[in-house]
């Protein structure tokens, strides 16, 4: 029997890993457990442990990691004494995580640290932020690697990562997005009282390399908004610092018709907005990933995704007023490719369960070794 452990700190990363956790808890030889802290906790965003709590998971492990300073640092080092904690109670073969949190840095921290295998899902990727460099840092943590594309496998082995610790499975979330369970439009919009025939999606993140300005760009970005002609329907940041800026700036929007504004949103639910959405505008990895394959426009804003947005479908602008109002002017008519991105056919769960069953996959070394690209 394996013990799986699963990290997930914002609705963002457990739509990842959802479908990854449910396929393994259908099989045997395999104890799945998960570990919930971060934004899921915070009722401000939503407390998203009510989505997880609804899936009947077998062992949900909950660890408030949120500190006054918010900072990212106090964060990860209170993340990683929880997880600490826990760990050394259910002494886990594996610990899973995703992405680039500081709470999957303390997942590979401490798992690294304790002489356990760290798989790291979307590794070898690039965003241009402080994100990346913790995507980084936990890719030279992990020992196996859940990479996306083969692009992402490529960097990996540029990093000095083993050829055979790189699994090609592609986003996870692609799974969901086709899946034939998502809710209807109709049940969406009843559910969250919707009221529009026609909207827009707003994810607007915090960028934590330049939070001095980011009470700046939220305001400029909601006067824009108010400006234009659409609606909107609108989802809170992630937790960084530089989120109450933007929460504060959203705070105008609150009697005005053309917007619905939500803390979080489901995440199957959200799938079926998007999918019918006239087009996502903010910063989010929704618009690089998610919106492509549903052929849906995307105004990205800013820097947060500069290394990542470089799809025909994405019209890039900076954070100013005129900027901002001038895509959202030529966004109705600008022509959508068709051409999908890289990040997989939707059959992610099964890729990786085939791997993870292999029993080479449980003979990789803990004592990692850098690999020369010439003997890669």
């Amino acid at each position: 029997m394996k013990r799986i452990l699963f990290l997930t700190g914002t609705r963002a990363d457990f739509g990842k890993i959802k479908s990854l956790i449910q396929i393994l808890e259908q099989q045997q030889g395999f104890e799945v457990f998960v570990f919930v802290t971060g934004m899921h906790l915070q009722k401000e965003y939503g407390y998203t442990l009510i989505e997880i709590e609804r899936c009947n998971f077998s062992n949900v492990h909950t660890f408030e990691n949120h500190t006054h300073e918010t900072t990212m640092d106090l964060t990860l080092a209170k993340t990683i004494e929880g997880l600490s904690t826990y760990v050394k109670s259910i002494s886990p073969d594996m610990i899973i995580v995703h992405g680039d949190r500081v709470e999957t840095l303390a997942g590979a921290i401490v798992g690294s640290l304790n002489n356990i295998l760290v798989a790291h899902i979307e590794g070898g990727e690039i965003s241009g932020t402080v994100d990346e460099l913790i995507r980084h840092s936990v890719s030279k943590l992990s020992h196996i690697h859940f990479v996306s594309n083969a692009e992402a496998a490529k960097r990996l082995k540029q990093m000095g990562e083993i050829k055979s610790s790189i699994f090609t499975i592609g986003s996870p979330d692609i799974d969901s997005m086709f899946s034939s369970e998502l809710p209807s439009l109709e049940i969406v919009q009843d559910y969250y009282q919707i009221p529009f025939d026609a909207y827009a999606i707003v994810m607007f993140h915090p960028v934590t390399t330049e939070a001095a300005a980011m009470q700046k760009y939220s305001e400029d970005f909601i006067k824009a908004l108010v400006n234009d002609t659409h609606n909107f329907v609108v989802i809170y940041p992630n937790n960084d610092l530089g989120s109450q800026c933007i929460i504060e700036a959203y705070k105008k929007l609150k009697d005005n018709s053309r917007f619905r504004i939500f803390p979080s949103l489901r995440f199957e639910y959200f799938l079926t907005l998007l999918k019918n959405s006239q087009f996502i505008i903010g910063n989010s990895s929704a618009g690089i990933r998610e919106a492509p394959y549903y052929g849906i426009p995307i105004i990205n804003i800013g820097t947060r995704q500069q290394n990542r947005a470089i799809h025909s479908d994405i019209l890039n602008v900076d954070y100013s007023i005129t900027s901002i109002a001038i895509a959202l002017k030529k966004i109705d008519e600008h022509k959508v490719n068709n051409t999908k991105p890289d990040f997989g056919e939707g059959n992610s769960a099964q890729l990786f369960f085939e791997s993870i069953k292999n029993k080479n996959i449980w003979t990789i070394n803990h004592q990692k070794q850098f690999r020369d690209i010439k003997n890669n």
